[in-house]
């Protein structure tokens, strides 16, 4: 089958600085400062056309990085990432711009995906019809709250009909009836063999939607394979996780990193 997604030994690296006076110097100057942080360490997965892939991990293991990046927000710091399609990322706020307004942001996200005048006259109704924001679809979305962002990104990137959509826990927020508007949504997308990547904390909908799943732990892949496969054993690890104590949990990462580094 034809590959939608491919990511070669992708490593995402970041620099931690104490203060500004490190950052600083760090760029004027041959001495390095600051601490080196790897947000993602040589990841490698492959997603064909039709596959829908669940990232998941505890909170640090670089999943939304992993997203943005597979979205062009991002650029990865080495490795190679192949997109075979317009990917759009569904992300709390992501691409919205605070000081204009939501119908604004609407049409700025239209120009920039290439649609033209016509064409965004016919999509911008759909697109707040399906946002159901209603008289706020002209006020500012920096007086929005993170589910009226999530309702606008959503409707957004489903209706200029992408062909990877990369969902980043944008159901997480909001009400339950949008958020089975979106599930229904998806649904639809599933049955019409859209690549989908889906990173969210519900197992109930990776178990719904997901047919491969990618563990990430620390910035590494921890396994890759279905959902079958490897659902149940992270069900297992987040019982262990969730029975360790502050000093265990902090031992266990140390392991990660240490891992990470050796690798």
């Amino acid at each position: 089958m034809e590959k939608a997604i491919t990511v070669k030994n992708i490593t995402k690296k970041y620099k931690l600085y104490n203060n500004n006076k490190e950052r600083i110097l760090d760029l004027i100057t041959r001495k390095s400062y600051g601490e080196d942080f790897y947000a993602l360490s040589n990841v490698d997965f492959e997603a064909e056309k039709g596959d829908i892939v669940g990232f998941i991990g505890i909170n640090g293991s670089g999943k939304s990085t992993l997203s943005n990046i597979l979205a062009g927000i991002i650029p990865e710091t080495e490795g190679e990432v192949e997109i075979n399609g317009q990917a759009s990322l569904i992300a709390v706020a992501s691409g919205l711009k605070g000081d204009l307004s939501g119908r604004e942001n609407i049409e700025l996200k239209l120009l920039m995906l290439g649609f033209n005048k016509k064409e965004i006259t016919t999509l911008e109704p759909e697109i707040i019809e399906f946002s159901e924001l209603e008289k706020f679809i002209d006020q500012p979305v920096k007086s929005y709250s993170s589910g009226m962002k999530s309702r606008l990104g959503f409707a957004i990137s489903v209706n200029v009909d992408p062909e990877i959509l990369i969902i980043d826990e944008a159901l997480s927020v909001g009400d339950k009836a949008f958020a089975e508007k979106s599930l229904n949504k998806m649904r639809e997308f599933k049955e019409r063999g859209k690549t989908m990547i889906f990173v969210s904390h519900s197992l109930g909908q990776m178990k719904e939607f997901c047919e491969k799943i990618l563990w990430l732990e620390y910035g590494m892949v921890k396994e890759f394979g279905t959902t079958e496969e490897v659902i149940p054993k992270y069900e297992q690890f987040l019982k262990e996780w969730k029975s360790m104590n502050k000093n265990q949990r902090k031992e266990y990462k140390q392991k990660g990193l240490e891992r990470q580094k050796s690798c």
